[in-house]
């Protein structure tokens, strides 16, 4: 092969490669086991794991232990859609395409925009594609983002601004929501885009119309942050006058999986179609004049856009896509106002429950939708930690300490509300969390008693 090449050895051959980065000795890969002993130790790996089927778990912070449905289970394993490529081909695509173009419908009912494309990979990736978007509309070099949107899409958004060279700047948080003064003072006319959370990461629902009309006013394009499963109870970002809606859509139809896959939802208004990230699945009609489904607009760089594609989205991930088409489907129009507006009672009665529990506290009193923070009466967030495994100890998951993200609550807990979380489980949750707040050992340096939890995998 050197030869074929024209490269004299390894060595040249990656002579590219830093020095730094090589590694200069063998791996250090033990000798091959039989299959059998392999399985051993492959299981004994995964039974240190924690799922949600082995503990009470109210964690959230973007992805959440929602109900998943049989049927979704049953469409989503069928052969149609569990083993299609990209539908390169219409003619032999048409189940892929029709599933696609669905899935855009309900996403565009859901978020109140015209135009929704067939997926991105998570949510992360869905606001730093719709940065992009801006950054093409218009040669402003500022972003401004507030600091309620989920750090994940914040640590995107500033990653991919540094090979771009735009600035980023962050609106601070008053009350548990985006302060309207700063943003103000901050928004001037070389914004290229403002990101704004519907729900914030802190769980508080935001008034965002009197945000985005500035934001419309100085010319910036308005992305808005949201959860879908919220947005049969609040307004929809279309709505109050945003000009792109994006988020995670895990909470459709796809379960935890210790972490993925999942998929983001990307809406926009008519005048960014032609600029939007990825595939847009379209309908038509045939030489027959039958109905049929095409790949409308396709904007990677391995289509036809080459050199002027605004994307680089491949296969998405749009076989989490029809979970969620599916997921919505079975919810119908009435099941998803009925999803939140149960869980807008199972989080006033949680949030209730735990302010009653001696030095605990509401970190802010916003109204909230399906999760909600919490100030323990412990300080920073390693006393936080040790809270939280005492609780895993005795099999409930309180939530997610909040001082990773956000030192200025390093007392903070993150609880989140599904509709698998009964009014009894609630009870046991305010019941755990206030005797672990009473265990010594919880302001000091010692360890969470040992016994029932197995070691968690976060």
């Amino acid at each position: 092969m050197l030869r074929a090449i024209g490269v004299a050895s390894i060595e040249q051959l990656f002579a590219d490669v830093p020095p730094e980065v090589r590694i200069r000795a063998p791996l250090d890969l033990p000798l091959g086991k039989p299959e059998q002993e392999v399985y051993e130790r492959m299981r004994a790996l995964a039974d240190r794991n924690v799922s949600c089927e082995d503990e009470i778990s109210f964690l959230g912070g973007g992805m959440y232990d929602h109900y998943v449905p049989a049927i979704v289970d049953t469409l989503t394993q069928r052969a149609e859609f569990l083993t299609p490529y990209t539908p390169y081909q219409p003619e032999v695509s048409q189940g892929t395409l029709q599933v696609m173009f669905e899935y855009q419908t309900a996403i565009s009912e859901l978020t109140g925009l015209p135009v929704s494309n067939a997926t991105l990979y998570e949510g992360p990736s869905a606001l730093g594609a719709a940065a992009f978007l801006a950054r093409q509309h218009h040669s402003r070099r500022r972003f401004l983002i507030s600091r309620g949107v989920h750090p994940h899409s914040r640590e995107t958004l500033a990653t991919m601004s540094e090979g771009w060279r735009m600035r980023v700047d962050e609106v601070a948080l008053r009350d548990g929501v985006t302060d309207a003064d700063a943003f103000a003072d901050a928004l001037s006319d070389d914004v290229s885009a403002v990101f704004l959370p519907l729900t914030n990461f802190l769980g508080a629902v935001e008034d965002l119309a009197p945000l985005l009309d500035l934001a419309q006013a100085a010319g910036a394009v308005a992305v808005v942050t949201c959860d879908p499963v919220t947005l049969g109870v609040l307004e929809p970002p279309g709505a109050l006058g945003a000009d792109i809606a994006v988020g995670e859509g895990q909470a459709l139809g796809n379960r935890l999986d210790f972490g993925g896959p999942s998929f983001g939802f990307f809406s926009a208004s008519e005048r960014f179609l032609r600029r939007m990230p990825g595939r847009i699945a379209g309908e038509t009609r045939d030489v027959d004049g039958r109905r049929a489904f095409v790949l409308t607009l396709q904007t990677r760089e391995q289509h036809i856009r080459r050199e002027k594609a605004t994307s680089n989205i491949t296969t998405a991930q749009t076989l989490n896509a029809v979970a969620a088409v599916v997921y919505l489907s079975w919810l119908g129009r009435r099941g998803i106002v009925e999803l939140g507006e149960l869980l807008l009672q199972r989080t006033d009665y949680a949030r209730t429950r735990l302010a009653a529990i001696d030095g605990v506290q509401l970190l802010h009193e916003q109204p909230a939708v399906r999760e909600f923070a919490i100030r323990l009466p412990v300080t920073g967030v390693d006393a936080v930690r040790r809270v939280i495994d005492t609780c895993c100890a005795h099999g409930v998951n309180p939530g997610h300490p909040l001082g990773r993200e956000y030192p200025e609550f390093d007392d903070g807990l993150l609880v989140a509300l599904t509709e698998r979380r009964s009014r009894h489980e609630i009870d046991r949750l305010a019941d755990v969390l206030g005797a672990a707040l009473a265990t010594p050992h919880v302001e000091g340096n010692g360890r969470p008693p040992a016994g029932a939890g197995k070691e968690l995998a976060r």
